[in-house]
C-alpha cells in the first residue's frame, strides 16, 4: 500500500519543526532544524525529502535523530524511553516513573465549598487522583536553549556539611508529567548527552525501548528514594494562568541546638491564553506547625520577571523553604501585569509541607 505523506509546521517548546504525517505506518516523523537558537530533534528515516524553503529556517541544517512515536493515552512509559518535552522542547530519557496524587482545584471548583483549610485560609476540599510523572535526564545540548524558561539545576539536595543551609544540585535532572512526553525512537546507541546516561542505562537492541536500567540506576533509586520521591502535585488556574506546585521533602538538619526541616518546591506557570502577561510580584503565606505565620513579598521569582506569551507560554522554577517544625502549609498569589499596565492576582494552590517520619539518615550526596 502506498503511503500518503503530508507536511505541516509544528511548534514545540517555542521552536518550529517540519512534521511529516505518514498515513500508511501511522508514524509521525519529525525533521528539525539545527544551529543557533534551535537543536536537531527528530527526522524521518524512511523519507529523505527536503523541507520547503518556507518551512526551513534560513541558514539552518537538518539532522536526522529518530522517529516520532504516537504518544500513549493509557499505561506508562518504560525506563529508557526517549522523548521530546512538549512544553519546553528539550530531548530527554525516562529513568523511572512516580505515581503521584494530583490535587486539581480546577476540577474541584465545580463542587460546593467545604470548611476552611487547616492553614487558616478559605479553600475548597480537593480530592487527589493518581497521575504519572517521570524522573528524567535532560540532554545537555539542549540546556542552553531552555535555561531562560526552566531551570536545569532545579533538583537540589541537602549537602552533608556542617553548614545546615548547604545545597547541591544534579544538573539535567527533571520531573515530567505523562502528558508532556512526546516519545520517539533512535538508532543511536547514545542518543542523549548526559554524564549519567551511560552510567544508568545500557543499550540492548533486543528490547523496546532499547535502553535498559543498569544495576547502578536501580541502586541509586532505592538509596535516594526519600529525597527523590514525588508524591503530591497541586494545580489551580486563575484568569487562564495555571499554577502547578510540586513540594519535596529534603531532610532535617540541626542548627543552633534546634531542628530545621527543609523542603524544595517546583512551580510551573502556564499561560493558557494568547494574551501576553508578565509576572511582577510574589506574595507567600507560610504557616508552621509550631504556630508561626510568615508573610513573604518580593519582585518576581528567582530574580526574574518572566513574560508568558503564545510563543513561550510557560516558566518553571524551584525554590526552598525551611521550618523549625516537621510540617506546615504554604499558599499565596502571583501578581501579573497586562500590556495595558493593569494587574491581576493569580492564586497559588495551597500545599502541605510534610516530613518523613521514618527518616533514619539525611541525604549525604550521591549514593551509589
Amino acid at each position: 500500500m502506498a503511503s500518503c505523506v503530508a507536511r505541516r509546521a509544528l511548534a514545540v517548546g517555542s521552536r518550529w519543526w517540519s512534521l511529516s504525517l505518514t498515513a500508511a505506518r501511522g508514524l509521525r516523523p519529525l525533521c528539525a532544524a539545527g544551529g543557533a537558537g534551535a537543536f536537531p530533534l527528530v527526522a524521518t528515516t524512511t523519507s529523505r525529502r527536503h523541507l520547503s524553503s518556507r518551512n526551513r529556517p534560513e541558514g539552518k541544517v537538518l539532522e536526522t535523530v529518530g522517529v516520532f512515536e504516537v504518544p500513549k493515552q493509557n499505561g506508562k512509559y518504560e525506563t529508557g524511553q526517549l522523548f521530546l518535552h512538549s512544553v519546553f522542547g528539550y530531548r530527554g530519557v525516562v529513568l523511572f516513573p512516580w505515581q503521584a496524587r494530583l490535587y486539581d482545584r480546577d476540577v474541584a471548583s465545580a463542587t460546593p465549598e467545604k470548611a476552611e483549610n487547616p492553614a487558616g485560609h478559605g479553600s475548597k476540599e480537593v480530592k487527589g487522583k493518581t497521575h504519572t510523572y517521570y524522573q528524567v535526564l535532560i540532554d545537555a545540548r539542549d540546556c542552553p536553549h531552555i535555561s531562560q524558561r526552566s531551570q536545569t539545576e532545579a533538583v537540589t539536595f541537602l549537602a552533608n556539611h556542617d553548614d545546615s543551609r548547604a545545597l547541591y544540585a544534579i544538573p539535567g535532572l527533571d520531573y515530567v508529567s505523562h502528558e508532556d512526553i512526546l516519545p520517539y525512537t533512535s538508532t543511536d546507541q547514545v542518543p542523549i548527552q548526559h554524564e549519567l546516561f551511560e552510567r544508568f542505562l545500557l543499550y540492548d537492541q533486543t528490547k523496546a525501548p532499547p535502553f535498559v536500567a543498569r544495576e547502578t540506576l536501580r541502586a541509586w533509586q532505592e538509596k535516594n528514594h526519600p529525597w527523590l520521591e514525588l508524591s503530591d502535585v497541586h494545580r489551580e488556574t486563575t484568569e487562564n494562568i495555571r499554577v502547578t506546585v510540586i513540594p519535596f521533602y529534603m531532610g532535617m538538619r540541626e542548627a543552633q541546638n534546634s531542628h530545621v526541616y527543609w523542603w524544595r518546591y517546583c512551580i510551573r506557570l502556564e499561560n493558557l491564553d494568547s494574551d501576553v502577561v508578565q509576572l511582577r510580584e510574589r506574595h507567600w503565606r507560610i504557616f508552621s506547625l509550631s504556630g508561626t505565620l510568615e508573610t513573604v513579598r518580593g519582585r518576581g521569582v528567582v530574580g526574574r520577571e518572566p513574560v508568558l506569551s503564545k510563543e513561550q507560554p510557560a516558566f518553571q522554577y524551584s525554590s526552598h523553604v525551611s521550618l523549625q517544625a516537621s510540617s506546615g502549609h504554604m499558599w499565596g498569589t502571583f501578581r501579573f501585569e497586562r500590556p495595558d499596565g493593569s494587574h491581576f492576582d493569580v492564586r497559588i494552590p495551597p500545599f502541605s509541607l510534610e516530613s518523613n517520619k521514618d527518616e533514619k539518615t539525611p541525604p549525604s550526596g550521591l549514593h551509589w
